[in-house]
């Protein structure tokens, strides 16, 4: 028997189980809620079976429904994979979200490198301190700080990263051990996993009171304000590399103090997506230069 179940109509299906919602998948679509409404009531005539409950406005996918959801998920990942191998016409377009500091800090300036490898992908990058929503389909995956509050993600974490404190050269020269940076202007990120009492506790300093020096709320804010002198930042040497490596930056108590060392970033994407040719393109190169094995991808 030949169910007479249009491909569009599958796409409304779809988007409407996936968003659990006439409204949100009318929007997502440019229809109607009626015409989303009418089609799926039209489906399920012609299957013969409830797909949605539906109270009010509010709807809820029956176990037929779930059911069909999971193929259909699966199928209009299939087409998206089969339409990306067979298009040689435009590039390969990876929708990337990122932490606002390692994109400004690491990622971006890498990003020649990226291209020059692989000419024919297109990254099309954002930056926010959100989390990337999978839901709407707006991006493939999303370079995070800190664990993502959503499940059914695929997390590969990055490399461990050493937070230190940082300050340009000429200040430096006053920082001999420890203790000397209670008489210094500590610079502090608000917006971090590691701040300045849990550094002094790991090196046993009574926490002195935060009221000397500038706060920020970004990573590379922080750096940029360490690095022209105002003071010394508590901050990670990946994110801090290019200025490490110019000499703007220095680790003054580099083999004297203890460093806090963890992982602070993710990639991340849903497990659906795992497959697609740009999003594995981009967690090898990722890997390769941050060091790592991100071989999960395979």
């Amino acid at each position: 028997m030949t169910l007479n179940v249009p491909l569009s109509t599958l796409r409304v299906f779809e988007a409407a189980a996936r968003r659990r919602s006439f409204q949100a998948a009318a929007t997502e679509l440019s229809l109607s809620p009626s015409a989303v409404s009418h089609a799926i009531r039209k489906m399920e005539d012609s299957l013969g079976v409830v797909l949605f409950e539906r109270s009010g406005r509010n709807v809820r996918l029956t176990p037929e429904g779930e059911a069909l959801m999971g193929h259909t998920e699966r199928a209009f990942e299939e087409l998206r994979r089969g339409l990306e191998l067979v298009s040689t016409r435009t590039p390969h377009l990876l929708r990337l979200h990122c932490a606002p500091s390692f994109a400004a800090q690491w990622l971006t300036p890498r990003l020649a490198r990226f291209f020059a490898e692989q000419p024919k992908v297109e990254v099309r990058l954002s930056a926010g301190t959100d989390y990337a929503s999978f839901d709407t389909d707006e991006f493939d995956a999303d370079i995070i700080y800190g664990l993502p509050r959503q499940d059914g993600l695929m997390v590969l974490p990055l490399r461990e990263e050493t937070v230190t404190p940082l300050c340009a050269p000429h200040i430096a020269d006053a920082v001999e051990r420890p203790e000397d940076l209670l008489h210094q202007q500590l610079i502090q990120s608000d917006n971090k996993q590691v701040r300045w009492p849990a550094w002094f506790a790991l090196n046993k300093i009574a926490t002195p009171p935060m009221t000397r020096g500038s706060r920020f709320d970004r990573s590379f804010l922080a750096i940029a304000a360490a690095a022209d002198g105002l003071g010394v930042a508590l901050e990670s040497t990946l994110l801090a590399e290019r200025e490490i490596l110019n000499g703007r930056l220095v680790a003054p108590l580099a083999g004297r103090s203890e460093d806090i060392r963890y992982i602070g970033h993710y990639l991340v994407f849903p497990k659906s997506l795992q497959q697609r040719s740009t999003l594995r393109i981009f967690a090898h190169w990722l890997g390769r230069e941050l060091n790592i094995d991100l071989m999960p991808l395979t």
